[in-house]
């Protein structure tokens, strides 16, 4: 398979392979990951860089901040850091963690883990990918769920049968994907879409949160599609300010 990372532009990939030096020097593993990769798979060269850390995503920023004269900003609950350089780019930094929700709807208890049970912890198979960016590992693809193969077949899977319950604005997500990317939803998927819908999950969500996602929503160029998605699986929510 060719290298995905050869399809960045020249200087998002010197970028990279820096970013990737700076961690093997610090005795981590670092990857691009989620979005990035399934873009990279669909042909996009200009991407965001979202880089998962087996190891500590604050230092390595702080690393790169430096290295590259940018302005750094943690976020210690989540483990994670976001870099922005002079140029205007802006790169995430996230500890591989893994995560556990006390009940549906609410945010999550991580813990630091590996980039496998991190990228268990997505929303979509297909978001679920990772390519590893230190030299050692160079453009080796991780992708134990199957993300690759679910983006030929054009479908939307989740990873676990309490996806949608665990956190509810991924129906939007799937709205919003869907539409998008005009691809189809897998048929378990679905149903455990619609069963947690009946099951009026959106309601353990602050109306806030319901919002930043339908706003997402509102952003794509397949709007209209993705709110007749919400409206066809009874998701669709109209919130009073």
């Amino acid at each position: 398979m060719k290298n995905l990372l050869s399809q960045l532009n020249p200087e998002a990939v010197e970028l990279v392979r820096s970013i990737g030096i700076l961690a093997e020097t610090q005795g981590f593993d670092a990857y691009l990951v989620g979005g990035p990769v399934r873009d990279l798979f669909l042909g996009h060269a200009n991407i965001d860089l979202d880089i998962v850390v087996e190891g500590n995503a604050m230092r390595l920023a702080d690393h790169v901040a430096r290295e590259h004269k940018g302005k750094v900003v943690h976020y210690p609950a989540f483990k994670t850091a976001t870099v922005g350089l002079a140029d205007g780019a802006v790169i995430d930094f996230a500890t591989a963690r893994e995560e556990t929700y006390s009940r549906g709807g609410v945010f999550p208890a991580v813990v630091p883990s590996t980039i496998k049970k991190d990228l268990l912890r997505r929303d979509f198979t297909i978001n679920a990918m990772a390519i590893a960016i230190t030299p050692r590992k160079w453009g080796r693809l991780v992708d134990p769920y199957q993300g690759r193969e679910d983006l030929v077949a054009r479908r939307i899977r989740v990873l676990h049968e309490k996806s949608f319950i665990d956190d509810p604005t991924r129906i939007l997500r799937a709205a919003r994907f869907k539409a998008r990317l005009g691809f189809k939803m897998e048929a378990k998927t679905l149903k455990l879409l619609k069963s947690a819908i009946a099951m009026k999950v959106l309601d353990t969500i602050k109306p806030q949160r319901y919002l930043k996602d339908f706003k997402k929503i509102l952003q794509e160029a397949q709007s209209l599609e993705a709110i007749e998605n919400l409206k066809s699986w009874n998701a669709y929510k109209e919130i009073k300010k």
